[in-house]
């Protein structure tokens, strides 16, 4: 059956260009479309789309506030189309937070090198969104998960805390669709769609937090893509303010974007958390965040670890990439790394974690039932490099839970 989507604009001609995109894919039809928000919230209420593309800033009701009202009434996935500025980006993470999936640019050629490229990107996104269709609850106020952990330093909006998320993602800064991931040897080629070997134990999937291990660690390195804003923050917020331990985060997302993100997540959560730059020496309680559009890496030793933040190669399909860090921090601190690998389209993390996994660091997995797009997490959980499969509420507190002193 195909994917039914309405497609919302105040600009005719990009009503008209995006409609005509998706319509070349056989899996998708735009069964209507609407030239503001409020036209979008009645339509939605109908309950006949899959998924919804939206834009921002249109007369009488604007996207954001749409957005909300369609998570209240009917939830639906959507995607929103947003400008790659300071205000785009501030706009953007406003309509996560109100419950919309995933986002890209508006301007195409901002996402990828060709025509062709940037209409399959899109085509990929919607239709990724579309299976999680059934996992969408209505929006609910988050509460704190951690009862012990002090109070957080800032107050302001959080995301829903169901179970199944249903909103939040960024996306790959290269504009290209392959979920791609780094061999071992020069971690740069592509892994394009081969499908993972399978290998190893599966790893266990969790209704609770699993048990401590008694593994000591060093540093928390996580890696997501779509889905990943709402994750992070759902991952971040559970931790305490003497959190033990430095954090790196890697998520897929546009430079413009970053700086913002990293600022917001800093206001919710009790750990400090900034964007990650060029010789940031690592402490324990602060969460180091990649800029898009560049690599993130480490140098030095435990203990005395400081970033590099370079451009790196043109070849390697994400900027950040969850492999480059992953395999940076297996040279420095070896078997003493937890790595989780949150929701996420493709297969970035995969190489990563296996060098990890060889230096005998512990790799987590969130599961399949609570990611937006089951990719990533899925690629490591087929590879036999991840021990643990568990929920997205659960993760803050396991990590808590295994890492403490």
């Amino acid at each position: 059956m195909a994917i039914r989507v309405l497609v919302v604009d105040d600009s005719s001609f990009f009503r008209r260009r995006v409609s005509e995109i998706l319509e070349q894919d056989p899996m998708l039809t735009v069964v209507d479309t609407a030239v503001n928000g409020l036209e979008a919230v009645e339509k939605a209420r109908t309950g006949r789309f899959d998924v919804i593309t939206m834009d921002i800033e249109m007369p009488v009701m604007d996207g954001i506030s749409a957005v909300r009202e369609i998570m209240k009434t009917t939830p639906t996935p959507v995607l929103m189309f947003s400008s790659l500025t300071h205000d785009g980006a501030q706009a953007t993470l406003d309509a996560l937070d109100a419950g919309a999936m995933d986002f890209l640019p508006k301007r195409f050629e901002d996402i990828a090198r060709s025509k062709e490229e940037a209409m399959l990107l899109l085509q990929q996104r919607v239709k990724a969104i579309a299976r999680r269709r059934s996992f969408i609850a209505p929006r609910v106020e988050a509460r704190a998960t951690t009862s012990t952990a002090p109070a957080a330093r800032a107050t302001g909006s959080t995301l829903a805390s169901a179970a199944r998320p249903r909103m939040g993602s960024a996306l790959a800064t290269s504009g290209r669709t392959a979920g791609s991931t780094l061999t071992r040897s020069t971690l740069a080629s592509s892994a394009a769609s081969a499908p993972a070997v399978v290998g190893g134990a599966a790893p266990i999937e969790r209704k609770t937090v699993p048990r401590r291990t008694g593994k000591s660690y060093q540093l928390l390195a996580i890696g997501t893509s779509t889905g990943g804003p709402v994750a992070l923050q759902k991952v971040l917020t559970a931790l305490p303010a003497n959190f033990p331990h430095p954090i790196l985060l890697i998520q897929h997302m546009p430079g413009t974007f970053t700086t913002a993100f990293a600022a917001r997540l800093n206001t919710l959560c009790q750990i400090t958390v900034k964007e990650a730059e060029d010789g940031d020496a690592l402490r324990p309680g602060c969460a180091y965040l990649a800029p898009g559009g560049r690599q993130m890496l480490l140098e030095g030793r435990p203990g005395a670890a400081r970033l590099r933040i370079i451009d790196g190669n043109d070849k390697v399909n994400y900027k950040p990439c969850v492999d480059i860090t992953f395999a940076s921090a297996a040279k420095i601190y070896g078997g003493k790394v937890l790595a989780v690998v949150l929701t996420g389209m493709g297969a970035d993390g995969r190489e990563g974690a296996r060098l990890l996994k060889d230096q005998g660091a512990s790799i987590w997995a969130q599961d399949e039932e609570t990611c937006v797009v089951y990719g990533m997490p899925q690629a490591v959980v087929k590879a036999g490099l991840a021990s643990e499969s568990l929920p997205l509420p659960l993760i803050g507190e396991a990590i808590l839970n295994e890492m403490s002193s």
